[in-house]
């Protein structure tokens, strides 16, 4: 196993990885709308912090050495089921290989973060 960390991406807020790559499969963290430079919350709608969760994954998926078009499953935490159509109009402009994915509402989000995802990428070897 491999243990993948970036100042691009937000530091971990307890035990645990940002991303771990095991037998080809990366296994990344959920990511929430903290800005790495700053370690403040994105300020704003679900766009606007939707955009930096998918930043953050970005930021993860190239430490690693993959791109969004190696995720093979998301899952996707939303605070409010009302903002699923506004999400899906940033997550559709990262991951146009249309990865598996699960989208649920919680009750609440680390934070109080109005979203957070979380992915499975396989590592391509040529």
């Amino acid at each position: 196993m491999k243990v993948y960390t970036t100042e691009k991406a937000p530091a971990a807020i307890g035990p645990y990885s940002q991303a771990i790559e095991a037998n080809g499969f990366l296994f990344a963290s959920g990511q929430i709308p903290i800005v790495p430079a700053t370690g403040a919350l994105a300020a704003g709608d679900i766009t606007v912090q939707a955009e930096q969760v998918m930043k953050n994954v970005g930021a993860i998926l190239q430490a690693a050495g993959a791109d969004y078009t190696d995720v093979v499953k998301t899952t996707c935490f939303l605070a409010d089921m009302e903002d699923f159509a506004a999400f899906n109009e940033v997550y559709a402009k990262y991951f146009t290989g249309k990865p598996a994915r699960s989208c649920v509402a919680v009750k609440e989000l680390p934070k109080k973060v109005l979203c957070e995802v979380e992915i499975i990428a396989v590592k391509r070897t040529n």
